[in-house]
């Protein structure tokens, strides 16, 4: 599925994954990468969960987003982090691993990739 996002001015289309129950358990853990792709957890209120990166082993950034895919909230998350919270609620997180897939959107939304 494709998420649009508007940040700083500049349109952003994300190509990602939706994910059920069992997928917003598993998360980004245990996976590679290299070949990794976006998840996109929605949730059917505004809520104000902690994410963590245990068992992640690469970088990523978190996009909070409100019903209306508006950013409330980026953070760059790395790995054997305990707990990530926003500031405010949301009703969609975004994952976007930093690899090569999507470069170009991690520039966009927190500067210059050094993790390539």
């Amino acid at each position: 599925m494709q998420v649009g996002l508007k940040f700083k001015g500049k349109k952003i289309v994300v190509e990602a994954s939706r994910v059920g129950f069992f997928g917003r358990i598993r998360g980004l853990m245990f996976r590679e990468g290299r070949g990794c792709p976006a998840l996109l957890f929605e949730f059917n209120r505004n809520v104000n969960y902690a994410i963590h990166s245990c068992f992640v082993k690469f970088p990523f950034i978190a996009v909070w987003l409100d019903g209306d895919n508006k950013i409330v909230e980026i953070k760059e998350i790395y790995p054997w982090k305990f707990s990530i919270k926003p500031k405010k609620s949301f009703k969609k997180l975004l994952e976007v691993p930093i690899n090569e897939k999507y470069h170009l959107i991690v520039k966009v939304l927190v500067g210059v990739q050094k993790h390539l």
